[in-house]
């Protein structure tokens, strides 16, 4: 039942950060490049401040529920599990080693004015958004993948294992 439980909070936050990730690169990205550049500023520099909290919660949520979800499995579980929590790290490093310091140049030009290179440099953050959107999916696909059947068989196997030992 514990695992269950894992297995479901680790598609919930998973799928949440996924779909909170996709619902950017495919409208927010978009609507971006669509409005004044002065807006956009404006705009992405106010959505950092509300994305702070909530999406550093979800990618948080998500690596640790799915890898305590591969300490408590075995076999193919275990490997789609930690593969989830490794890419969901990696949605996080991406995000915190590539995004996080653009916004940061975003939130000054906001309240000054761009560099010539600016174009560059927004692209730049649009290819970390895209590759952190990426790793949220996949690792939000192979934890639908483990619950398609692995963890049934992980979990009957680690039970298997402590009716052997008593």
């Amino acid at each position: 039942m514990r695992i269950k439980i894992i297995h479901g909070f680790a598609l919930l936050s998973t799928g949440l950060l996924a779909g909170a990730f996709g619902y950017g690169a495919a409208n927010l990205v978009p609507t971006f490049n669509a409005v004044p550049l002065e807006m956009r500023l404006s705009f992405h520099a106010e959505l950092m401040k509300m994305n702070g909290i909530t999406m550093q919660a979800a990618m948080g949520a998500s690596i640790l529920s799915s890898l305590t979800l591969a300490v408590l499995t075995t076999g193919r579980a275990r490997l789609l599990a930690g593969a989830a929590g490794l890419l969901a790290l990696a949605s996080f490093l991406i995000t915190r080693f590539g995004n996080v310091p653009i916004n940061g140049r975003i939130k000054q030009w906001a309240l000054t004015s761009p560099p010539a290179d600016h174009a560059e440099i927004l692209r730049r953050w649009e290819l970390f958004n895209n590759m952190r959107t990426f790793a949220a999916f996949a690792a939000f696909v192979l934890l639908i993948v483990l619950a398609g059947g692995g963890l049934r068989a992980a979990a009957r196997s680690v039970h298997d294992r402590a009716d052997r030992s008593q």
